[in-house]
């Protein structure tokens, strides 16, 4: 195992409502120094949830200020402070598709850019539904999407269906269904 650089210093590069950049001064073991950019370390999680319904997977459709356009994915957001995974995968599933899942199963845990933040995403398959409707913090209602799961190899190839997280995800529910011969959930 290499010898992690040493930190030199760190300092605040840019600041908004929402980020901080900070520039991390490090030295390599090989004595080599370089400035790094990252956004400020947190220890906050998020979730996000694949909910089938029978033979259906539930997405949503929603405005991506960053894309400038409405994306197709999955019900997701920021966990609570003192909130489990599973409950915050939960209270997502309510607030933005009105419905609690009494089944849910924890996939995977993945951190999409290690180099620049710590943002781990807890992924879940969530089944066996109640109606339950929670106010979220979303600006407008999201479309509820439905994609029957024979049309997953399609949604893998859909070039509206792109975020990173969101294909993460699926693949990984279709393994999951692979693993374990599920037809209907």
């Amino acid at each position: 195992m290499p010898q992690k650089p040493q930190i030199l210093a760190i300092s605040v590069a840019a600041k908004s409502r929402l980020f901080e950049i900070q520039a991390v001064d490090l030295k390599f073991a090989n004595g080599v120094q370089r400035t790094y950019e990252r956004f400020k370390p947190s220890s906050q999680c998020a979730v996000m949830v694949l909910p089938i319904e029978q033979d259906t997977l539930l997405m949503v459709r929603e405005y991506a200020v960053g894309t400038e356009r409405y994306e197709l994915g999955f019900p997701k957001g920021l966990m609570d402070p003192n909130e489990t995974p599973e409950q915050s995968a939960n209270r997502e599933l309510k607030e933005e598709i009105g419905l609690g899942a009494k089944q849910l199963i924890h996939l995977r845990t993945v951190n999409t850019s290690p180099s620049h933040m710590n943002n781990p995403m807890h992924i879940f398959v969530a089944y066996d539904f109640y109606p339950c409707k929670l106010e979220g913090d979303e600006p407008e209602p999201l479309e509820l999407v439905r994609v029957p799961l024979n049309q997953l190899e399609q949604l893998l190839q859909n070039p509206d269906f792109c975020e990173a997280r969101n294909l993460v995800a699926l693949y990984c529910l279709r393994d999951f269904l692979k693993k374990y011969n599920v037809a209907k959930i």
